[in-house]
């Protein structure tokens, strides 16, 4: 049987096998044969087969989302984050569904709002964009992206000013925003990545270094314990829940008690859920604001494959990402696609499953 000998740089492999004139000259040939070996060819003995053999082609993979991609330039595609408000006056909301990651935190009174990581895919409508704060500073840094919004409270303000992110506060960049006739201010400030693209390109903000989550191809669970995922973040109108569906290997996400649907895309349903117990407490800035401690670690649970897995979140300094660990100190991967992540407080929050 003939098999493939190696492979050699970046060529296509060719292999060339001499067959001997019986049991005996083959013996011979196996015992005494010298390989003559280049880039294109193996050669023994004096008569040949040809045999070709395809290189794999080279695969490339979203260090946002997991997902593949296609070629080596898109891997570095710049990142943005966009502020996103979550009040019932902002429902539904547009862009969600086609985010790769979301931060889900409580910004004022119990209401929640999003930070929403995009890089490859990149919906057509955006919003409502509302206000910074300094915790989700803290979690944007990682990803290397522009940051959208209006606004934000003074520690935030502080922090992303300082010369040291692609801050794109729509204070200063009008342009790449506009206030919907359809919906009362606040929650009617909009954007594309039309306008978004255009003002990246132009600050130079073209490329990112995304610091990423470890990925991996996601599989059903043969016994799954975690088929519905229940949420409480602050009040029945923020609280979230998950109904995983087996076919997609995905969870089907509820918020106040309906689908939460994207306006254009229909329900929001993320590969992983991931719920952070986070200390929090209430601050006086420009006003009470609530403080999330995001430096530090904490316990976590991962939903993934229809499974939940109770593991540890660490993060050490405000550039670096969240890593997240089973018992034995090892990182655990993420399935490929949207990973949504939502930070409860210790003292008031929760999460079950069955």
């Amino acid at each position: 049987m003939l098999k493939p000998i190696g492979w050699f740089g970046s060529h296509r492999l060719t292999v060339r096998i001499s067959y001997g004139a019986g049991i005996a000259a083959a013996a011979l040939i196996c015992l005494s044969a010298v390989f003559i070996f280049n880039a294109d060819s193996i050669k023994l003995g004096h008569f040949s087969k040809n045999i070709d053999v395809p290189l794999p082609a080279q695969k490339y993979y979203s260090p946002l989302t997991g997902i593949e991609i296609s070629g080596p330039k898109n891997v570095n595609q710049a990142a943005t984050a966009i502020m996103i408000e979550n009040s019932p006056s902002a429902r539904p909301q547009s862009g969600l569904k086609e985010s790769g990651v979301v931060f889900e935190a409580i910004a004022e009174g119990g209401i929640t709002r999003f930070l929403v990581v995009y890089q490859h895919k990149k919906p057509e409508l955006i919003g409502p964009v509302r206000s910074l704060r300094s915790y989700y500073v803290d979690w944007l840094a990682p990803f290397n992206a522009s940051v959208a919004h209006v606004g934000g409270s003074a520690a935030a303000l502080r922090e992303i000013r300082n010369g040291k992110y692609r801050d794109i506060d729509q204070f200063f960049n009008s342009q790449a925003y506009w206030r919907a006739t359809d919906r009362y201010a606040p929650h009617n400030v909009y954007t594309n990545f039309d306008r978004l693209n255009t003002l990246n390109k132009a600050k130079g903000y073209t490329k990112s270094s995304v610091k990423g989550f470890a990925r991996q191809d996601g599989e059903v669970a043969e016994s799954p314990n975690a088929k519905n995922i229940n949420v409480n973040i602050s009040n029945p109108t923020y609280n979230s829940s998950y109904t995983y569906a087996s076919a997609s290997n995905k969870y089907k996400r509820f918020q106040g008690g309906a689908p939460h649907n994207d306006r254009e895309k229909g329900q929001i349903s993320p590969s992983v859920v991931v719920v952070l117990k986070v200390n929090e407490t209430t601050v006086m800035e420009d006003g009470w604001r609530q403080s999330i401690q995001t430096i530090g670690s904490g316990a976590a649970v991962i939903f993934q494959n229809g499974v939940a897995q109770e593991v540890t979140w660490n993060k050490s300094s405000r550039t670096s990402q969240i890593k997240f660990t089973d018992k034995k100190g090892e990182v655990v991967p993420f399935n490929r696609g949207q990973t949504w992540i939502t930070a409860v407080p210790n003292d008031s929050g929760s999460v079950t499953w069955n």
